[in-house]
């Protein structure tokens, strides 16, 4: 059995009540800074075929955490006092449909910008356009996940979240509102949303509305996602199974594609990227020779401090 080398956290990046210091499975590949990760709810309604999370997650619902109010509340004296940044959320995304009711996120945000804490949010959630008002007054940058613009491919591997075109007008509106915005390209599956025309037209729609930083990344198979993956495209199971299964690798916890065509892959995502005069970064790949962006989590968006501050005004 192939030993895990754990990189070690910081002594000062400790679990709260709720928060937890962000660990990618111990993998080597990351390159993700040092961080915070903050999960409102358990579970997530978008359901994406792919998603790894569900492996210990669950597939179910978004639910709100148990105490999550007293427990973050306990956590915020800890987190204003820390160098670290806070990720919104890693693996139950933070605007799924039931946010409208419980309105958990926009209350950890209210929270979170009152403490002059920085905050990146990952999201395929389209209505974080309508916290646009906190977003604009806190250290906060928002990067959207689109994995395609092909809106029936969209509804089959994401049946929970917004179509494509709703994610990239809530990109245009963050941007347009001076809120920092990033993309995630990611995952790049094979024989689905690899081809060039397609991964250029993401590109290119992002550009337009003042993304400056893309994030990509290929599949991993996990035995739970791709049963899922499998079952809604039977005709390319044998295909994905010889790929992964053969061909790849087993490392940190997946299945990963050969290591040529990850690169290929990435490449290609990177050339585009430049094309449209976009940062780029890939997500725990084993390529940093690829980037060209700060950060690879999109990070480096976050502003140093609160807009409309005399210190921003310097």
């Amino acid at each position: 059995m192939k030993t895990i080398l754990r990189r070690p956290k910081p002594e000062d990046l400790r679990d709260g009540k709720v928060v937890r210091a962000f660990d990618p499975w111990g993998s080597p590949l990351c390159t993700c800074p040092p961080k915070y990760s903050l999960q409102p709810y358990t579970g997530c309604s978008h359901f994406c075929l792919y998603c790894y999370a569900t492996a210990y997650i669950g597939l179910k619902k978004s639910t709100p955490k148990k105490n999550y109010k007293q427990r973050l509340i306990a956590d915020l004296p800890r987190l204003a006092r820390s160098k670290y940044h806070v990720d919104l959320s890693t693996s139950s995304d933070p605007y799924p449909p039931e946010e409208e009711k419980y309105r958990l996120t926009r209350w950890t945000l209210e929270k979170l910008v009152a403490a002059n804490i920085p905050v990146l949010i990952i999201t395929k959630g389209a209505h974080v356009v309508r916290d646009v008002d906190i977003l604009a007054k806190g250290r906060i940058a928002v990067t959207i996940t689109i994995t395609t613009l092909d809106h029936s491919l969209a509804a089959k591997i994401e049946p929970g979240a917004p179509p494509p075109k709703e994610r990239i007008h809530a990109l245009s509106l963050l941007s347009n509102n001076g809120i920092p915005v990033g993309l995630r390209l990611d995952p790049i599956i094979p024989f689905l949303n690899d081809d060039e025309q397609g991964i250029n037209e993401v590109l290119e729609a992002a550009a337009n509305v003042g993304v400056k930083f893309v994030v990509s990344s290929t599949y991993k198979a996990r035995p739970d996602n791709f049963s899922r993956m499998a079952k809604a495209f039977p005709e390319l199971a044998k295909r994905w199974t010889r790929l992964y299964r053969v061909e790849g690798k087993w490392m940190y916890g997946y299945w990963y594609l050969p290591s040529s065509l990850r690169k290929r892959l990435m490449e290609r995502v990177a050339i585009l990227a430049r094309r449209h005069g976009l940062k780029f970064a890939t997500c725990r790949e084993g390529f940093p020779h690829l980037h060209t962006a700060p950060s690879c989590d999109g990070s480096h968006l976050i502003p140093r401090f609160k807009p409309n501050t005399t210190m921003n005004k310097r």
